[in-house]
């Protein structure tokens, strides 16, 4: 069995790759798992017209019925949205998920090398998963972290989830070669506030800037991710003070139930959503579309400046 006899790409997106057209890689967990059931189908919507807004073909990627989508239609983006027993699909998972013929939502992880493997250059998300503040003890590290570190795609996202070690996860993504560059700031976003505290590298100011630094290292043969940390919009990032307050007591609660493993993140998500009343989801939405139309706007960058 080869390759191409478990993946399926949506015929719009064969052609742009074919004609050179500038493609936009979407995650699906945010469709399954990253927002509430009756309005994951409608942002996920939005996302995919924010990148045609730029120019760009949008791509959501996703398993259905024993075969890798690249590109969902109307049917099956509304499947993954609403049926419950879709699973969390990273890397690792996989093989388990197509050879069971399941439904499975891709991770950060899992759609980066999803999208590279059928040419896809640029890919938009929300947040990064990164290192867990208790790691010194649990080991507890997302496997985005070292896919980035294997995978040459460009991945515009908010920073990483603020709920996360930011210093850490810096560390991490310098360990492991990954580039990073603030898109129009100094300062490393943390995913619902603009300012996680924390400087970026390099900064950069347009999509052709974006665009030269793919390509010079494309010519080097570097097969790390370039991640572009894009912040919130100022009128959507929540207020610092809420923030931080949210975060204490989520912290707080986690510790309470004893959670752990990969249920912290969407705990702690699920407290800033319950606790800030709904602030937080709607700042989520915000980013996601940010970052679709940046990332829209880099893959029609690139194919004008190849």
């Amino acid at each position: 069995m080869s390759p191409d006899q478990i993946t399926q790409v949506h015929p719009e997106v064969a052609e742009a790759l074919a004609s050179g057209h500038g493609v936009v890689a979407l995650e699906s967990t945010l469709i399954s798992h990253g927002l509430p059931t009756p309005n994951s189908a409608t942002v996920a919507r939005q996302v995919e017209a924010a990148v045609r807004e730029s120019g760009a073909v949008p791509a959501t990627i996703a398993i259905l019925d024993g075969k890798v989508r690249v590109g969902l239609d109307d049917t099956a983006l509304e499947r993954i949205a609403t049926d419950e027993s879709v699973a969390k699909a990273s890397l690792r998972d996989l093989g388990a998920v197509l050879a069971k013929g399941v439904a499975g939502a891709t991770t950060v992880a899992a759609t980066s090398y999803l999208a590279h493997s059928v040419g896809i250059a640029v890919f938009a998300t929300g947040g990064l998963g990164g290192v867990h503040r208790e790691a010194r003890e649990t080991w507890d590290e997302s496997a985005d972290l070292p896919a980035l570190g294997a995978l040459p795609v460009t991945v515009v996202c908010a920073g990483i989830k603020s709920v996360l070690d930011v210093p850490a996860t810096l560390e991490r993504l310098e360990t492991l070669s990954v580039a990073l560059v603030g898109y129009r700031t100094d300062a490393f976003p943390g995913f619902y506030i603009r300012d996680s505290g924390q400087p970026v590298p390099w900064r950069v100011d347009s999509p052709a800037e974006i665009v030269t630094i793919m390509q010079r290292r494309h010519l080097l043969g570097l097969q790390q991710a370039l991640v572009v940390a894009n912040p919130i919009n100022p009128l959507d990032e929540l207020d610092r003070a809420v923030h931080d307050e949210t975060l204490a007591s989520g912290l707080r609660a986690l510790a309470e139930v004893g959670v752990r493993g990969k249920d912290v993140t969407p705990f702690l998500l699920a407290h800033f959503h319950e606790q800030t009343n709904g602030r937080s989801l709607q700042a989520n939405v915000s980013l996601v579309l940010s970052n679709a139309r940046l990332a829209g706007q880099i893959a029609v960058a690139a194919r004008s400046l190849s």
